[in-house]
């Protein structure tokens, strides 16, 4: 849906163009030929405009009253918070057992240069 979405707005935008660009020629609309020409390029920029409000009417959401919105992204935002924390809480744990892992493997290893060898 993104992509289409994305072609259908894109295509909004350069459909008025045609149109603005037709009813700006010198000559005008005099002629049949582009009177026929801005009325079918009318046409498709309002044919593209009511398929992009009927894609926005009906994304995930849409429903949503502004109000309800700002509390799903406030309730989003807080727990995303609480992620980020849990996550620098186990961090500072496992960095404090790494220190200590490494300090335990040390004191081994200088006892153990201290101990004369037995066989």
């Amino acid at each position: 849906m993104a992509d289409r979405s994305t072609t259908l707005y894109q295509g909004i935008l350069l459909k008025l163009v045609t149109v603005l660009e037709l009813t700006q020629k010198p000559e005008g609309i005099s002629t049949l030929q582009a009177r026929q020409a801005l009325l079918q390029a009318t046409n498709d920029f309002k044919s593209a405009l009511l398929q992009a409000k009927e894609m926005a009417a009906n994304m995930p959401g849409g429903e949503l009253l502004i109000e309800d919105q700002d509390d799903i992204i406030e309730m989003l935002t807080t727990l995303r918070q609480r992620k980020r924390e849990k996550l620098t809480q186990f961090s500072a744990q496992a960095q404090a057992v790494s220190s200590e892992t490494v300090a335990e493997t040390k004191m081994e290893v200088d006892s153990m240069a201290s101990t004369p060898f037995h066989e």
